[in-house]
């Protein structure tokens, strides 16, 4: 499993829509509401084996209320 962080963007007025609907797709480990460009930071784990944009653009990118998100990869843990 692969950790990856995806920041979300939503549309004014749309925040708690967004991460219910988020939440109820049980895609997330972790769902944060946060300060800056973006409204929440979602942290998932992906199976290797999964194309990751397309992972992000069939469970998440189609979420009504979303303007943009963005996707950060990692690497290694410490």
């Amino acid at each position: 499993m692969r950790a990856v962080f995806v920041q979300v963007q939503c549309f004014p007025g749309k925040t708690y829509a967004v991460a219910d609907a988020i939440f109820e797709r049980e895609i997330a480990s972790e769902l944060y509401s946060t300060s800056g460009d973006y409204d929440l930071l979602m942290k998932l784990y992906i199976p290797e084996d999964v194309d990751i944009g397309k992972f992000i653009d069939e469970n998440v990118a189609d979420v009504p209320g979303i303007f943009r998100t963005l996707t950060t990869l990692t690497f290694k843990a410490f």
